[in-house]
């Protein structure tokens, strides 16, 4: 339940006091209760707004291609959504039963925007990166210099040693 008095987090939901300004765990700044409620219930308008249902007059795109237990599952999440999906068998496919069948997942053109966000946020969450702090990933050990920054861990050691002696990736 929102509290219109409290302020929430309009990333990670998370709830605070009226007299925080930033989320502690993002560090985005907050919103008040009542903007919160006011966007779920903009949310909640557009979702009812929506056309589940797709006619044969509709232009479909893929959006992912997979095995068909995976599509079902993103199906399913995007119903949630009340995304239109359609589910087709990839021709492409070999047919002679070494290779694994493989299907797309199909989507309305204009849905098509909202349909790689939920993609992009379910991966985030099924991976666990939505938590971890990649601004280090770009990182690159090099010997030829003194000191190098570790691209899991972000700590800084000197090249003299091959291995971050934080996290212990090794790169030798």
């Amino acid at each position: 339940m929102i509290e219109p008095d409290l302020k929430y987090c309009p990333q990670c939901d998370d709830e605070y006091l009226p007299e925080i300004r930033l989320c502690a765990a993002c560090g985005i700044e907050l919103i008040s209760g009542t903007e919160k409620l006011a966007r779920v219930e903009a949310r909640q308008r557009r979702l009812e707004s929506r056309v589940v249902e797709l006619t044969p007059d509709d232009e479909l795109v893929n959006i992912r291609r997979g095995p068909l237990a995976d599509i079902k599952r993103l199906e399913n999440l995007f119903r949630e959504e009340r995304i239109g999906t359609l589910i087709a068998a990839d021709e492409s496919a070999c047919g002679k039963g070494c290779c694994p069948t493989s299907f797309f997942l199909r989507v309305r053109r204009q849905d098509a925007r909202e349909a790689m966000e939920l993609l992009d946020w379910d991966f985030r969450r099924t991976t666990g990166l939505d938590g971890h702090d990649v601004k280090h990933a770009n990182a690159v050990y090099d010997a030829a210099t003194e000191e190098a920054v570790c691209p899991a861990c972000g700590h800084a050691f000197s090249t003299t040693t091959s291995t971050c002696p934080d996290c212990g990736l090794c790169f030798g």
